[in-house]
């Protein structure tokens, strides 16, 4: 049978051959999620051209970098969220309390293969390196997190979302294509896996879970429970995507391009966690967007495509820049120019030098940046808009901008839901000149974008904001 996924998402990470295995194995790590995932399908796909059923398997580590209870919690509840449907189609899920690759490896060596999806980030590319060294069996790797596939796009790190544009819409069309699901023929619920004797069963969608199964498993992982979750604003898994996109499709798309800059309103879509946790495709998020019936009028339809733009554009952008650059996440990653404009300016007087713990207790003499600080530690999210100016002060606020890039990296990573992902770290790296173009030199900043809090006032309604940001911490 022909795979109904285009080719170029799939690749064969080790020349093994299948062996006798008991099941097809789908080594679930980035894309957690049921609806809409092509290495899911090709899974099935693989099982029942083998007459096999299929397992789901996703390995809980607590060693993830800079990972805290803020980030498993929602992580947890999204995972709970893909068992459900999984088991509304006959597929066996479990969850592995150990490193991701460890897991792969021995649940795979009762396989006939394994199937895993794709991540871009050092330590996921490490995991799926073990996985094809160490596996008997092989090991085909199904990409699922992004509309066109990386290298389909370009074989070098892009220098701007205007070099890549042209490049991913001219590719567009034959990715951007709805995720057929198939019927897994050999269901795998009823699977006997008590002689695999996996070690560490955390959750087996094959017997009932509930909450408090995730408080207990996550009030048994050693894990740093210093930032608290957030699930009065934000909500892990595909269903609870879905019903916040559909809500940004009847309420605030309209609104989207108009409001890109006024952090004041909510008319975002706040996908960035779910995307981030694979818990949605952005696939599906494109042709929502794509087939949404919207009046005829260039407001609607300049909405639709400044929404594109972010959604594949920006953020296929983001996944070029770590995969391509191996030091994604220092400041060595910077283009030259911006190295050399901000270490000529790197003993210019400040205003102001800020400790990390005044920043995270938001105790500047920022009211707009403290309201930003506020709504990260509280939410988990920031309007975009405030985001780059968060990042901006942060530059201005240290000792030199080493210094600031390691403060915003980790204040971003600690907080952010989305922390730790692709558009986390361009993100970081656009504030010191990445995918930017030099402008006016200026103290402190020289070439590199500058933002000061008379903008804010000029282009928004930022104390409008700040006092958004003071409901939501009373909530």
């Amino acid at each position: 049978m022909t795979h109904p996924i285009e080719p170029e998402r799939i690749k064969g990470l080790n020349g093994n051959a299948p062996q006798k295995g008991k099941f097809v194995l789908y080594w679930m790590q980035q894309s957690q999620r049921e609806h809409w995932n092509h290495a899911l399908e090709y899974a099935i796909i693989t099982a029942n051209e083998t007459k096999k059923p299929v397992v789901v398997v996703f390995g809980l580590t607590t060693r993830y970098p800079e990972a805290n209870l803020r980030h498993y919690s929602f992580m947890l509840q999204g995972l709970f969220d893909t068992m459900q449907a999984l088991k509304s189609r006959g597929i066996r899920m479990i969850i592995l309390g150990d490193d991701p690759d460890r897991t792969a490896l021995e649940a795979g060596s009762h396989a006939s293969e394994i199937i895993c999806d794709r991540g871009y980030t050092r330590i996921q590319k490490h995991w799926r390196e073990i996985v094809a060294k160490e596996s008997a069996c092989r090991l085909t790797q199904v990409e699922s997190d992004v509309v066109v596939p990386i290298e389909t796009v370009s074989e070098k790190a892009e220098y701007a979302a205007r070099t890549i544009r042209p490049k991913i819409h001219k590719n567009l069309s034959r990715f951007l294509v709805p995720v057929k699901k198939v019927i897994l023929k050999n269901q795998s619920l009823s699977f006997d896996i008590s002689r695999l004797n996996l070690n560490n069963i955390l959750a087996d969608n094959s017997r009932p879970t509930d909450d408090n199964q995730q408080a207990l498993i996550l009030g048994n992982l050693d894990l740093d429970d210093s930032i608290s979750p957030v699930t009065r604003f934000f909500h892990g898994g595909f269903s609870h995507a879905k019903k916040r996109f559909d809500a940004f499709l009847k309420n605030s798309i309209q609104n989207y391009s108009q409001h890109s800059n006024q952090p004041q309103t909510d008319d975002t879509s706040c996908m960035s966690p779910y995307l981030h946790f694979g818990h949605i495709s952005p696939v599906y998020l494109a042709l929502r967007i794509q087939n949404e019936k919207t009046p005829d009028t260039e407001i609607h339809q300049a909405a639709k495509d400044d929404f594109q733009e972010q959604l594949i554009v920006r953020r296929e952008l983001a996944v070029n820049f770590i995969h391509f650059t191996p030091n994604y996440d220092t400041y060595d990653c910077l283009p030259d120019w911006a190295k050399k404009t901000l270490n000529e300016h790197e003993k210019d007087r400040r205003p102001v030098i800020y400790s990390i713990k005044e920043l995270e207790q938001a105790q500047t003499r920022d009211p707009y940046w403290n309201a930003a600080m506020e709504e990260m530690k509280t939410t988990g999210f920031m309007h975009n808009y405030m985001r780059m100016y968060w990042g901006k002060k942060i530059l201005e606020w240290s000792s030199s901008p080493h210094s600031a890039f390691e403060t915003t990296l980790l204040l971003n990573n600690k907080y952010f839901l989305d922390g730790r992902d692709a558009n986390s770290f361009a993100g970081v790296a656009w504030i010191f000149g990445k995918h930017d173009r030099a402008w006016k030199e200026r103290d402190i900043f020289g070439k590199v974008r500058y933002m000061n809090a008379a903008g804010l006032e000029r282009k928004c309604d930022i104390n409008g904001y700040v006092r958004k940001v003071g409901q939501l911490t009373q909530i």
